[in-house]
């Protein structure tokens, strides 16, 4: 099944350097990306199997078909994980169109034995909320204009701080506060946290 790479706008980001390089045939990044990025694809597969062994299955399969199809990704200005993802999801689909999937799965089957004390089915559920809250941020970012927008991935996506995100964006400190506070204040009207 095609992974779909929805290319519509020239990304306001630069690429990540490990992505730009793994596109290259780099397989020390494309490993580093695999240890990157392997829970988020694991967790995403463990919630829906419900299986651990078919999750680690399926996450392997996710990575190979990554592996195979990278120079052919494009990079869109979202996370590289969204992209894994997408694989993961159609694997997963496919997975259930064969009717393999079992929907039971013993309770020892969550505990990681190198863990222990921690469940794997609380973990898998807080990534799959980071994804999901992922996916509501990128769709809400889309309702900012570009300096907004740029300003707000600086800042939160890339963890800079004002005066870095200044520096960035050839701007004053206080012009990013300002387009920081602009931005926050739609993106709260856009996913509904505010009523006005």
């Amino acid at each position: 099944m095609p992974v779909p790479n929805h290319a519509t706008t020239a990304p306001d980001r630069p690429e990540p350097e490990l992505v730009a390089r793994a596109r290259t045939g780099d397989r020390e990044a494309f490993a580093a990306l695999y240890d990157e990025h392997y829970r988020v694809v694991y967790g995403f597969l463990l919630i829906r199997t419900r299986n651990r062994h078919l999750a680690e299955d399926l996450t392997q399969e996710a990575f190979t078909r990554a592996l195979c199809r990278i120079d052919g990704y494009t990079w869109q200005g979202t996370a590289f994980a969204a992209w894994l993802i997408t694989i993961a999801k159609n694997l997963y689909l496919d997975e259930l169109g064969r009717g393999r999937t079992r929907l039971e799965t013993p309770v020892a089957e969550f505990h990681d034995p190198q863990e222990p004390g921690r469940c794997v089915e609380s973990l898998a559920l807080r990534e799959l909320e980071a994804v999901e809250a992922h996916e509501t941020v990128r769709t809400a970012l889309h309702s900012l204009n570009a300096h907004q927008r740029h300003c707000v991935e600086l800042r939160f996506l890339d963890e800079l701080t004002p005066a870095e995100t200044a520096r960035a964006m050839g701007r004053s400190v206080g012009a990013v506060k300002t387009l920081t506070y602009r931005a926050l204040r739609k993106l709260r009207w856009t996913t509904g946290a505010v009523s006005v």
